[in-house]
């Protein structure tokens, strides 16, 4: 899952999306409310975890105009405030869920898990990719019936390789999709992992094409 974080607290944004991200998802990180303004309306994702207090635009403004603009994203809130206006508040402008910190990485781990199995009743998405299907919502790669076992990094990479339908990827945005903006991941775990998913998907007619100084693209393993 591909979340959003804006939290202005850099201690904190970096404690949750390291837990976030050891638990397999990728991670944006915001601190500022005009940043993160931006950043929503052009990059996609699937959930936000927002703050309520933010230098620049607030979180509720942001919010709110998340869902003027007709976005679905699921929202948790995250504030300080405990008072039940300001919770009632934060819903009835479209979050999805709250948190008053300080809280239990736990908890939050849960709430994820929660509005993602809500988003999973949405239509199974399946993408043909060589004999196999990826199952894009439950980041499965099927043979048949059966469930590969591939790490979920290295799913998360093909799965955006295989959503760009045989474009070309750079290293920078493949690992936008597997960490988030502003990663300091190194890219040449990129290499790694494309290394490793060509060795598991050789027998299955499927190949990762490397495009040297550029990038990478999925096609068959004859093209």
């Amino acid at each position: 899952m591909r979340i959003a974080l804006v939290e202005d607290n850099v201690s904190l944004a970096k404690g949750i999306a390291y837990q976030l991200r050891d638990a397999g998802h990728s991670v944006d990180i915001l601190h500022d409310g005009d940043d993160a303004e931006a950043f929503l309306r052009q990059e996609g994702g699937d959930l936000v975890i927002l703050d309520l207090n933010l230098p620049g635009k607030n979180g509720l403004d942001l919010l709110a105009d998340l869902r003027e603009r007709g976005d679905p994203r699921p929202v948790i809130l995250l504030t300080a405030r405990s008072e039940t206006e300001d919770r009632v508040k934060g819903l009835d402008a479209g979050a999805d869920d709250y948190l008053v910190k300080p809280f239990e990485m736990e908890e939050l781990a849960a709430r994820i898990r929660a509005l993602g199995r809500r988003k999973g009743v949405a239509p199974r998405q399946l993408i043909e990719i060589g004999s196999l299907k990826l199952d894009v919502g439950a980041l499965q790669l099927l043979d048949g019936e059966t469930a590969l076992d591939v790490p979920r990094r290295e799913l998360a990479l093909l799965a955006a390789l295989a959503q760009v339908k045989g474009r070309t990827m750079s290293k920078a945005s493949l690992l936008d999709q597997l960490y988030g903006a502003g990663s300091e991941t190194d890219e040449k775990v990129i290499e790694v992992y494309v290394s490793r998913l060509r060795k598991r998907l050789a027998g299955y007619g499927v190949n990762i094409h490397v495009h040297r100084g550029i990038g990478y693209s999925l096609g068959s393993a004859t093209a």
